[in-house]
């Protein structure tokens, strides 16, 4: 198989700096335009700032020591910088055959009547074409995360591919719900050498074994319906080949025992309010469309848990300052009173928790006063080298994290602290992000198994017949 050629747009280097050593046996090409917007976004303190310096003490490296015609000739890739798996390439362990070129010859200022050359992309393109050109025998390809580029690529004959090594999961449909439906004939199959007994909280176990063992995953939710929508539900605490241990989980639909004065209002309600009760789960995630009460569940436990059993010390939530239409610009006032426009969320759900009809206004402000004092809103910029210890950490809004920034924040939490993820992959705000490459699906596809993490997908509407009607037809 020939090396092909790969054009790095500058989107790609400041998405995954390591891009450089993912392509395996083929070659790069940076344009000089990527250069220059790489010199554009170097200067203050930004994430992107950041990244666009470390993209160039990588390429540094590289040059180091590197005559001009070294560079004409091609940049041999160390393996030493190489780190993980990814459809494109950068196996653990195997050498990056291919070669760095940069650009060192012009090209066509423009391409007459079609692409003026005054913008950096249309120079991204023009250098590709002029590469096609040199390189008629070998396949030049323009990877770019910019949908337009690559629309205007296709259209002038350019091969062209989105980045695809920070994609989790071919398609969305593979990441787990969480839970699983037992067959009608699975205590024929997998009850023959069942064993029962109870552990030291009083909870009902079993241990089976039997063909459907294979496909579940610890912490895993499954089930088998009644007319009542209720019927047997379990977690599998742990496997072992073939063999399964399972437990009963509590039930916390209405008439049985509440959460901060709410109740599971459907199955995959209770299966979240179990791992967010849970103190042997350290990590949760729970994905949901609009209306399934990821927010109001999250903060019904987390209350339980900080006032009435005091398991963490105060619950501390934050999301990615996204906005939906034009930013409304500066905000006065401390890191708190700045975040309060994008935790509306929050103060909505705490109004339904905090709602009784006996409750007079004195009553009212008292709790409220109280919550305040125990429920802190973080900007999540500031959040890079903090230590939480024996917090519960709430990340709203978090299909709108990166890979890398899901690493930041979960690598906060210290002993004793529990962080939950929440988010809706259908909303996703930030460019050049997608469904699978949400760090949201990252995390929920990396802590599948885990001991200590569990995922539940909200799959219904329960916050009006009209917002669940809205989620299904609009």
């Amino acid at each position: 198989m020939k090396k092909k050629i790969f054009v790095l747009d500058t989107n790609v280097l400041m998405h995954d700096p390591s891009s450089l050593f993912r392509f395996e046996e083929h070659d790069l090409f940076i344009p000089m335009v990527v250069l220059e917007e790489l010199d554009g976004l170097k200067k203050g303190t930004t994430d992107t700032a950041r990244t666009a310096r470390q993209v160039s003490r990588l390429l540094d490296d590289l040059v180091a020591g590197k005559d001009h015609a070294q560079i004409e000739k091609g940049l041999s890739i160390p393996t030493g910088l190489q780190r993980h798996n990814g459809p494109n390439g950068g196996r653990h362990g195997e050498p990056a055959s291919g070669k760095l070129f940069f650009q060192t010859q012009p090209t066509a200022t423009s391409l007459p009547g079609i692409l003026p050359g005054n913008k950096p992309d249309n120079s991204i393109l023009l250098t590709a074409l002029a590469l096609q050109g040199q390189q008629p025998n070998r396949r030049v390809t323009l990877v770019s995360k910019d949908i337009n580029l690559r629309l205007k690529a296709a259209i002038v004959g350019v091969h062209t591919e989105d980045y695809h090594n920070d994609q989790v999961l071919d398609d969305l449909d593979l990441l787990p719900s969480g839970y699983a439906q037992l067959a009608d004939d699975f205590w024929q199959t997998h009850g023959e050498k069942m064993e029962s007994w109870q552990d030291e909280r009083g909870r009902a176990c079993y241990k089976l074994q039997g063909p459907n063992v294979k496909d579940w995953h610890v912490n895993q939710f499954v089930f088998m319906p009644d007319e009542n929508e209720r019927g047997l539900e379990l977690m599998v605490q742990s496997i072992d080949g073939d063999t399964a241990k399972l437990r009963v989980i509590r039930d916390y639909r209405a008439g049985k025992t509440p959460v901060w004065g709410i109740h599971a209002k459907n199955r995959e309600q209770n299966f979240a309010l179990n791992l967010l009760l849970d103190p042997d789960i350290d990590f949760v995630t729970l994905l949901g469309t609009a209306g399934t009460g990821k927010t109001l569940l999250t903060l019904a436990a987390g209350l339980a848990q900080v006032l009435d059993e005091t398991r963490y010390r105060e619950i501390i939530m934050t999301r990615v300052t996204v906005p939906l239409g034009d930013d409304i610009g500066f905000l006065p006032g401390t890191e708190e009173e700045k975040m309060t426009p994008w935790m509306g969320a929050l103060m909505d759900n705490l109004e339904v928790l905090t709602q009784t009809s006996s409750a007079g206004d004195w009553e009212r402000a008292a709790t409220n006063d109280l919550l305040s004092k125990r429920i802190k809103i973080r900007s999540i910029n500031f959040m890079r080298g903090r230590t939480f210890l024996n917090r519960l950490i709430i990340i709203d809004e978090a299909q709108n994290l990166t890979s890398k920034q899901m690493k930041t924040l979960i690598t906060r939490c210290g002993p004793g602290s529990k962080m939950i993820c929440l988010g809706n992959l259908g909303q996703i705000d930030t460019p050049y992000l997608s469904e699978t490459t949400s760090g949201l699906t990252y995390v929920v596809d990396r802590f599948r198994g885990w001991a200590h993490g569990g995922h539940v997908t909200l799959a219904r509407g329960e916050r009006s017949r009209l917002a669940a009607y809205a989620s299904d037809v609009l």
